[in-house]
């Protein structure tokens, strides 16, 4: 019996966790540039600057690896691939903290493109320049919004595409030159795509606990916006922009306690007291051992969300919310462990100790909130709280 004559009713096929040959070899592209052009001393370094992310490295992510495209199909000017090598392209990226807008170009303001007409010129040349790595783009929605949580659009257009309105904590709106803005129409629910420098749009940058994703509050004064998508299918293109978001953040999550771990266990394995290393006491070594296997499950969940994402799994749903309610949780617990078994120098400026446990509490908030992803996933499976 071949796929197409599988009854409607065939079970799901189970998720592969594994990497791919493909995914291996993406992976030591990215993990090499970043080697090579994101250490920790040049992330500090940038952090005392005022320009909002990494140009250099992002031209070389972006349009040198071809990166900002995985998820478009070649057909428009993208890579072809999937969320698991989009994936992949995330872990390495919470492994460095790397000042780059991935996420929020290269995943959700292009997922949400692709969820609207993609005939039409208004979006095709956005998602091209997207891409291409040409145009950072991000979607207007305040950055702790949860996918299947997203309120009523704060910003009004009127019959002629002027905006009007305010969206709080944009993520990396300081780097973006497109907005895509979900805003309430005439005719209800819209997506517009935004120029940054427009006429009647107000960045105004505030300081965020993460200073390698920056945060901003926009105003829009009678913008001139170019409609993208309306009604049910703008609603659903942001929807789905948020929920790929929110499934692909598990795997930066991943990234930042993968180094957390790694970096301890070396520290632990050369810093000595009492004549012997210290990663050799029994209780550190407990305590590293559990910490070893909450990443590894936190790997299998991000895994899970990535593949149901790739390959449109019903289940895709409750493999995000599951993915995010737990390696939220684990990423911060990991860059918490990183911080205290390395004693006093885990407290300096110097070490890049805080930049990952920042990273971690700020994603511990983005798109929905472990508690909020709980509650999402008993909705989900029909569990009704007690």
């Amino acid at each position: 019996m071949t796929a197409e004559t599988l009854p409607s009713s065939a079970p799901t096929p189970d998720p592969d966790l594994l990497y791919s040959e493909d995914e291996d070899a993406l992976r030591a592209a990215v993990r090499s540039l970043l080697a090579d052009r994101s250490d920790p001393a040049t992330v500090l370094a940038g952090l005392e600057s005022d320009i909002p992310y990494d140009t250099a490295l992002w031209r070389a992510l972006a349009t040198e690896i071809g990166t900002a495209g995985l998820l478009v199909p070649e057909k428009l000017g993208g890579q072809g691939a999937s969320a698991r090598e989009a994936a992949v392209v995330l872990e390495e990226l919470g492994r460095s903290v790397a000042p780059v807008p991935y996420l929020t170009s290269a995943v959700i303001a292009v997922t949400a493109l692709l969820g609207c007409d993609v005939e039409r010129a208004e979006v095709a040349e956005p998602l091209a320049a997207l891409a291409e790595g040409r145009t950072v783009g991000v979607l207007a929605v305040p950055w702790p919004t949860a996918p299947g949580g997203v309120p009523d659009a704060a910003v009004r257009a009127d019959a002629g595409g002027a905006l009007t309105g305010r969206v709080t904590s944009v993520a990396d709106a300081t780097a973006a030159e497109l907005l895509l803005v979900p805003a309430q129409g005439p005719d209800g629910p819209a997506l517009y795509a935004v120029e940054a420098t427009a006429d009647g749009v107000r960045t105004e940058t505030v300081t965020p606990l993460d200073l390698t994703r920056t945060l901003a509050h926009l105003t829009f004064d009678g913008a001139r916006g170019r409609l993208l998508a309306g009604g049910d299918r703008a609603r659903s293109a942001v929807e789905r922009a948020l929920l790929t978001g929110a499934g692909l953040l598990a795997s930066e999550q991943l990234g930042v306690a993968e180094w957390c771990l790694t970096e301890t266990v070396r520290h632990t394995a050369e810093r000595t007291q009492f004549g012997r290393p210290v990663g050799s006491f029994q209780a550190l070594k407990h305590r590293m051992a559990a910490l070893w296997l909450e990443v590894a499950s936190a790997r299998a969940a991000a895994r899970h969300a990535a593949d149901a994402l790739a390959t449109g799994s019903p289940d895709a749903a409750v493999a995000v919310a599951v993915a995010q309610a737990y390696c939220a949780p684990v990423a911060v617990r990991a860059a918490e462990e990183c911080i205290q078994l390395h004693g006093g120098i885990g407290m300096t400026w110097e070490h890049p100790a805080h930049l990952f446990l920042k990273r971690a509490k700020s994603d511990e908030l983005a798109l929905g909130s472990p508690g909020r992803h709980r509650e999402a996933l008993a909705g989900l499976v029909g569990l009704s709280a007690p």
